[in-house]
């Protein structure tokens, strides 16, 4: 059992708390869209408890700090809830790269139209 918890009041405004969330993270400042990730139970009621980016890897199938091991950290500014309930905009502070190939963010290959 983890020692974060969700409150009733934001576990009644999720579609689906069981499933996973997508999270788009991003710059708080910019605006630029800096990546998109997963959020469980656990990882949501632990970002919102400190203030620190925290997602579900679905890789390791484990639950991640942004920046824990890269020292790229997100500080959370704000979380909003879709309409749905089903996907999180998460603004952030981003200390170094938010992508794990070093780039700022992980929206950089364009995909050119027609």
């Amino acid at each position: 059992m983890s020692k974060y918890q969700l409150s009733d009041e934001v576990l009644a405004l999720l579609k689906d708390p069981q499933a996973l969330i997508p999270a788009i993270a991003q710059d708080a400042q910019t605006k630029e869209v800096l990546m998109l990730a997963y959020v469980n139970q656990q990882a949501l009621a632990q970002m919102i408890a400190t203030g620190k980016a925290t997602y579900w890897s679905r890789s390791r199938n484990e639950i991640w700090e942004k920046g824990a091991t890269s020292g790229h950290t997100q500080k959370v500014v704000s979380i909003s809830l879709d309409c749905d309930g089903d996907a999180l905009l998460i603004t952030v502070e981003q200390t170094g790269a938010a992508c794990h190939t070093g780039d700022f963010t992980c929206f950089h290959e364009p995909v050119q139209l027609g």
